[in-house]
Protein backbone atom coordinates (compact mmCIF):
# COMPACT_ATOMS: atom_id res chain seq x y z
CA UNK A 1 0.00 0.00 0.00
CA UNK A 2 1.14 3.43 -0.96
CA UNK A 3 1.90 6.04 1.71
CA UNK A 4 2.55 9.60 0.90
CA UNK A 5 3.30 12.04 3.90
CA UNK A 6 3.69 15.85 2.85
CA UNK A 7 5.31 18.19 5.46
CA UNK A 8 7.05 22.04 4.95
CA UNK A 9 4.30 24.14 4.17
CA UNK A 10 3.39 27.27 6.05
CA UNK A 11 3.24 30.95 5.69
CA UNK A 12 5.46 33.14 3.57
CA UNK A 13 4.81 36.79 2.20
CA UNK A 14 5.01 36.73 -1.62
CA UNK A 15 8.53 36.80 -2.79
CA UNK A 16 9.39 34.20 -0.71
CA UNK A 17 10.44 30.66 -0.55
CA UNK A 18 9.24 27.27 0.79
CA UNK A 19 10.18 24.06 -0.14
CA UNK A 20 7.41 21.01 0.80
CA UNK A 21 8.69 17.09 0.75
CA UNK A 22 6.87 14.04 0.54
CA UNK A 23 7.70 10.73 1.86
CA UNK A 24 6.84 7.77 -0.34
CA UNK A 25 6.24 4.57 1.06
CA UNK A 26 5.46 0.73 -1.10
CA UNK A 27 5.79 2.96 -4.43
CA UNK A 28 4.59 0.19 -7.04
CA UNK A 29 7.81 -1.37 -8.75
CA UNK A 30 7.00 -0.48 -12.32
CA UNK A 31 5.88 2.57 -14.35
CA UNK A 32 4.89 5.67 -12.32
CA UNK A 33 4.15 9.44 -12.27
CA UNK A 34 4.66 10.81 -8.90
CA UNK A 35 3.92 14.44 -7.89
CA UNK A 36 2.40 17.51 -6.39
CA UNK A 37 -1.51 19.20 -7.15
CA UNK A 38 -2.99 21.69 -5.52
CA UNK A 39 -6.65 22.88 -4.24
CA UNK A 40 -8.32 25.84 -3.35
CA UNK A 41 -11.26 26.15 -1.30
CA UNK A 42 -14.10 25.82 -3.90
CA UNK A 43 -11.89 24.73 -6.86
CA UNK A 44 -10.52 22.00 -8.47
CA UNK A 45 -7.49 19.95 -7.71
CA UNK A 46 -4.75 21.24 -10.17
CA UNK A 47 -1.36 19.30 -11.37
CA UNK A 48 1.46 21.38 -10.14
CA UNK A 49 4.14 19.17 -11.25
CA UNK A 50 5.11 15.62 -12.01
CA UNK A 51 7.91 13.36 -13.00
CA UNK A 52 7.76 10.65 -14.52
CA UNK A 53 9.50 7.34 -12.51
CA UNK A 54 11.06 5.88 -15.32
CA UNK A 55 12.96 8.59 -16.42
CA UNK A 56 13.30 11.48 -14.26
CA UNK A 57 11.23 13.93 -17.11
CA UNK A 58 9.55 16.49 -15.19
CA UNK A 59 6.24 18.62 -16.32
CA UNK A 60 5.16 21.86 -15.06
CA UNK A 61 1.68 24.15 -14.91
CA UNK A 62 2.37 27.01 -16.68
CA UNK A 63 1.53 28.92 -13.70
CA UNK A 64 4.40 27.91 -12.24
CA UNK A 65 7.00 27.31 -14.64
CA UNK A 66 10.02 28.97 -13.86
CA UNK A 67 9.15 29.44 -10.09
CA UNK A 68 8.86 25.82 -9.21
CA UNK A 69 11.08 22.99 -9.20
CA UNK A 70 10.18 19.29 -8.24
CA UNK A 71 13.53 16.61 -7.98
CA UNK A 72 13.76 13.58 -6.26
CA UNK A 73 15.43 11.89 -3.73
CA UNK A 74 15.49 8.43 -4.84
CA UNK A 75 17.25 6.23 -1.66
CA UNK A 76 15.34 8.58 0.19
CA UNK A 77 12.06 7.71 -1.17
CA UNK A 78 11.63 11.28 -1.03
CA UNK A 79 10.07 14.23 -3.70
CA UNK A 80 10.54 17.95 -3.15
CA UNK A 81 9.00 21.09 -4.65
CA UNK A 82 11.13 23.68 -4.05
CA UNK A 83 8.75 27.26 -4.14
CA UNK A 84 10.28 30.33 -5.20
CA UNK A 85 8.94 33.80 -5.51
CA UNK A 86 5.35 33.28 -4.28
CA UNK A 87 2.74 34.76 -5.46
CA UNK A 88 -1.15 34.89 -3.03
CA UNK A 89 -2.40 33.15 -6.03
CA UNK A 90 -0.23 29.95 -4.68
CA UNK A 91 -2.16 29.67 -1.52
CA UNK A 92 -3.27 26.37 -1.59
CA UNK A 93 -3.28 23.00 0.10
CA UNK A 94 -0.95 21.04 -1.84
CA UNK A 95 -1.07 17.33 -2.32
CA UNK A 96 1.39 14.27 -2.76
CA UNK A 97 0.28 12.07 -5.52
CA UNK A 98 1.09 9.06 -7.33
CA UNK A 99 -0.51 7.52 -10.05
CA UNK A 100 0.39 3.92 -11.29
CA UNK A 101 0.05 4.30 -15.46
CA UNK A 102 2.64 3.82 -18.47
CA UNK A 103 5.25 5.95 -19.29
CA UNK A 104 4.35 8.80 -21.65
CA UNK A 105 0.88 9.47 -20.74
CA UNK A 106 1.27 12.94 -20.02
CA UNK A 107 3.10 13.55 -23.04
CA UNK A 108 -0.10 12.14 -25.26
CA UNK A 109 -2.99 13.36 -22.78
CA UNK A 110 -1.33 16.63 -20.93
CA UNK A 111 -0.44 17.29 -17.36
CA UNK A 112 -4.29 17.79 -16.19
CA UNK A 113 -5.33 14.59 -17.63
CA UNK A 114 -3.48 13.04 -15.26
CA UNK A 115 -6.07 14.24 -12.15
CA UNK A 116 -8.03 11.63 -13.43
CA UNK A 117 -5.54 8.75 -12.98
CA UNK A 118 -4.10 9.36 -9.76
CA UNK A 119 -4.55 6.14 -7.68
CA UNK A 120 -3.00 7.32 -4.19
CA UNK A 121 -3.07 10.67 -2.96
CA UNK A 122 -1.33 12.46 0.57
CA UNK A 123 -3.42 14.30 2.77
CA UNK A 124 -2.13 17.62 1.84
CA UNK A 125 -0.59 20.41 3.29
CA UNK A 126 -1.48 24.25 3.63
CA UNK A 127 0.96 26.81 2.05
CA UNK A 128 -0.27 30.40 2.51
CA UNK A 129 1.23 33.48 0.67
CA UNK A 130 -0.01 36.63 2.08
CA UNK A 131 1.32 40.39 3.02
Amino acid sequence: QVQLVESGGGFVQPGGSLRLSCVASGLPPDSYYIGWFRQAPGKEREAVSIIQHNDGMSYYSDNVKGRFTVSRDIPGNTMYLQMNNLKPEDTDVYYCAVASIRMGYVDDFGLDSLRERIDYWGKGILVTVSS
